[in-house]
């Protein structure tokens, strides 16, 4: 009888599966002695075997099931008839509800007084299954329960609002959230959360006939997070953003700015916050920076990362590695110019050079280059610090953007004294770009002699390879798009059902493209000679430039985007 209790130990069964080698388990065994974690975190830390592999032996230990949890979406009837914060504060997953028991995925079978209190706090009978601890965590974070305590509060919103005074650093958690006795405080931290989780640049709080609507944008492109809110609790949400701006409570006729900081799991995050009057109540639009994580990014950023062709990549390099001159990015608002010119500065960063930027603002920092936020009110502006940067004995010199005559003036002057000036500017092509300088006042010839080349970018969002799928385009289609049907008759289309992974917006990340204009002796001569714009982009074409247009049907044709993506960021020529 007492052989049938005896139970395997772990290393013994990931040794009978053939995970782990004899040799192995002594070893990994040997180091348990002197160390306080258990036998299967040992053997995953060293990389003998694998987090799943650790879990499947401890099923096999203790007589459970094992469930694999990738994809794994939460249903939403279950976690109704769960109590909240239960999920995160015993870390489960809820699988399946039985007349019987509720099915769990839990990551600890050991741990076994914290599994009775859990019985005990939902108040039925548990069927534990296991699963890994990063797969329960991946559910966990995707954003369910943070949207699900949004979707409770704002029904929750009988309760007393408590006024807020404290001032100074916010810590917002999903624990903090649910034990927090003002459902506006939760509003409002349980939005920023999952905003973060959603990869949102913006939150966009706007007020409406119908209530209050909460949107996110994520890659570029805005859609709601929530049902509209009732129109009266407005005030108290805009009200409550501006004590964590700092901003006056008391006006609400003029557009307010304001930022605050968060920490999140030990990282800090930056929040821009902008406040407007409209015609029913105040708007509000927070800007996420999430430096920390852009910083991360940052750290592999090269040209090859920005998604661009190939060919792209190629000819720009050498405009930037040329001794001096000015290389000119242009594109609207949101476009990605200045994590291009970036990408620029860390690609020719060699440490042997002085790089100095002007910026408004600094938007993230890049290692061994100096950088200068612009400061209007101190009367730090581009063209008075651009001055200061040319008596800092710099070799390269990056300008956040051309605005006024003065700026470029001086821009252009550094780039023929034997500077290598990036800058962008504001203008829907690289043609467009002439005729802003010369309205400028800028002299055509020295304009053109000392610009390198132009730059026109735009993103376009990359389909989602989870949930993509093959579609069929009707040849009218393809004409109106202006694509010829013969061409790509053995191209594949592809568009997204949306699936977890994105949101259930069907793209996920973006990728530049853009329309290079290399200016050669010929283009110069038809500059300074104002030849018309048609004659401008036949001579580009025949240079090698391919215009923003054909620059995304080869992304589609490449099956990165779809037809509808490129149809909205560019337009048939």
């Amino acid at each position: 009888m007492g052989e049938f209790f005896k139970q395997k130990r772990i290393g013994d069964i990931l040794v009978e599966k053939g995970d782990l080698t004899s040799d192995q388990q002594m070893y990994a065994a040997d180091r348990q002695k002197n160390s306080s974690s258990r036998f299967g975190e040992i053997c995953v830390q060293d990389g003998l075997v694998t987090e799943e592999a650790v879990t499947r032996a401890l099923a096999d230990q203790f007589g459970m099931e094992y469930v694999d949890l990738s994809g794994f979406k939460m249903d939403e009837t279950i976690l109704n008839a769960l109590i909240p914060d239960s999920i995160y504060r015993y870390h489960f997953v809820p699988l399946e509800l039985r007349d019987d028991a509720l099915v769990v995925a839990i990551a600890d079978p050991t741990d076994v007084v914290k599994l009775d209190e859990l019985e005990m706090f939902l108040n039925q009978p548990l069927v534990m299954k296991l699963a890994t601890e990063s797969l329960i965590e991946q559910v966990l974070k995707r954003g369910e329960g943070t949207s699900r305590v949004l979707k409770e509060v704002s029904e929750d919103f009988m309760l007393q609002l408590v006024t807020e005074t404290d001032k100074g650093e916010e810590v917002l958690s999903v624990e903090k959230i649910s034990t927090d006795t003002s459902p506006i405080i939760k509003l409002v931290n349980s939005t920023v959360l999952d905003a973060l989780n959603k990869r949102a640049s913006d939150i966009h709080i706007e007020t409406a006939q119908e209530g209050v609507i909460i949107k996110y944008r994520v890659d570029g492109v805005l859609y709601k997070a929530t049902d509209p809110i009732d129109n009266h609790f407005q005030g108290p949400i805009i009200s409550r953003l501006k004590v964590m701006s700092e901003l006056d409570i008391s006006e609400r006729r003029i557009p307010q700015d304001g930022r605050f900081k968060v920490r999140i799991n030990g990282k800090s995050i930056d929040f821009r916050v902008s406040i407007m009057p409209s015609a029913f109540g105040e708007d509000a639009v927070i800007r996420i920076l999430d430096k920390e994580s852009i910083a991360s990014d940052l750290k592999g950023l090269t040209l090859d990362t920005l998604g661009m062709a190939q060919r792209e990549i190629k000819r720009f390099r050498k405009m930037i590695r040329e001794p001096y001159g000015m290389v000119l990015v242009t594109g609207p608002t949101g476009s990605g110019k200045t994590t291009t010119l970036y990408a620029a500065l860390t690609e020719i960063h060699t440490g042997e050079e002085k790089i100095v930027t002007i910026e408004d603002p600094v938007e993230y920092l890049l290692r061994g280059i100096v950088q200068i936020p612009v400061n209007e009110k101190k009367g730090l502006t581009f063209a008075r610090g651009l001055r200061s940067i040319l008596r800092h004995d710099p070799d390269k010199i990056m300008v956040g953007e051309i605005r006024d005559p003065e700026t470029a003036q001086i821009a252009v002057q550094s780039a023929l004294t034997g500077h290598l000036v990036f800058t962008t500017v504001h203008a829907n092509n690289a043609f467009d770009v002439l005729g802003r300088f010369i309205h400028m006042g800028i002299d055509p010839y020295n304009f053109v002699s000392c610009l390198n080349c132009v730059m026109a970018q735009r993103l376009v969002r990359k389909i989602c390879t989870k949930c993509k799928y093959p579609v069929s385009v009707s040849d009218e289609a393809l004409r109106e798009s202006g694509i010829d049907p013969d061409q790509c008759r053995n191209v594949t289309f592809y568009d997204a059902k949306g699936c977890d992974d994105c949101n259930h917006t069907g793209y996920r990340g973006r990728a530049a493209i853009v329309e290079l204009l290399d200016l050669n002796d010929d283009i110069r001569e038809l500059i300074i000679s104002k030849a018309p714009t048609a004659q401008l982009k036949r001579a580009a074409s025949e240079a090698g430039t391919i215009f923003l247009r054909e620059s995304a049907v080869e992304k589609v044709l490449a099956g990165e985007t779809t037809l509808r993506e490129i149809n909205r960021v560019t337009f048939v020529e």
